[in-house]
């Protein structure tokens, strides 16, 4: 992992989603009502969500998760629901503070909210990771990098989305990088799960990483990877 490179990135999507934009995610992942365009966006995260709850067991009880990049908290809560200790990490304080507020009181007593780095080794070790959109910003290499400094320190599943690599979502990322962005969203870095798999190897992580599958609702595209041991 080129550190400089990933907490460039790191730092822009702290700023985007602390500064920026938590009103709208507020929003967006509420009931309230959302144009027809966020609500594509809204049901695809549903669904997601829903497919990456289905890579771990039913009943959680007594694991250690990592929802890592936990956003508003609803993966989070879904986690708990199922009785698992849960580490809910974000880079944004703000989006963390949300995500505590909203946590239902039956779940308090199994999580734990950290505002920071998703990586970072103190957070321990644990049975299964989530991060659900929180890597989709970065590059191939800090992807395999990323997966390399947790897959040690799991002993299940490491569930996660990237912005699949498609001629659509490759144009759009191709015509972005020729304008300066300003305060608008980070870059999503479009990835192949094939060659995400040979940068992994060559980054020695341990375990099997392939594609379980993808969500496509409206402007709302992703694919849910795995790596298992």
């Amino acid at each position: 992992m080129s550190d400089t490179a990933y907490e460039s990135t790191r730092d822009r999507v702290e700023h985007y989603f602390d500064r920026t934009a938590t009103a709208a995610w507020e929003r967006l992942t509420s009931d309230a009502p959302v144009s027809r365009i966020r609500a594509t966006v809204r049901a695809g995260r549903d669904r997601m969500r829903a497919t990456m709850l289905s890579r771990l067991p039913r009943d959680l009880s007594g694991a250690r998760v990592l929802d890592a990049g936990c956003g508003t908290g609803q993966m989070t809560a879904a986690l708990a629901e199922r009785g698992a200790e849960v580490v809910a990490v974000d880079i944004s304080p703000s989006l963390v503070a949300l995500a505590e507020r909203r946590l239902p009181p039956a779940c308090r007593n199994r999580v734990r909210f950290v505002a920071g780095d998703m990586l970072d080794d103190g957070h321990g070790r644990f049975d299964h990771v989530m991060a659900m959109d929180s890597l989709i910003y970065y590059g191939e290499r800090d992807v395999a990098a990323a997966l390399a400094r947790l897959a040690p320190r799991v002993a299940g599943r490491i569930v996660f989305t990237v912005a699949p690599r498609t001629p659509l979502l490759m144009a759009m990322w191709s015509a972005g990088r020729l304008f300066p962005r300003g305060d608008r969203s980070p870059t999503m870095v479009p990835h192949a799960p094939t060659a995400l798999s040979r940068a992994a190897d060559r980054a020695g992580v341990p375990g099997r990483l392939s594609e379980v599958t993808r969500v496509s609702s409206g402007f709302y595209i992703s694919s849910c990877l795995e790596l298992a041991p």
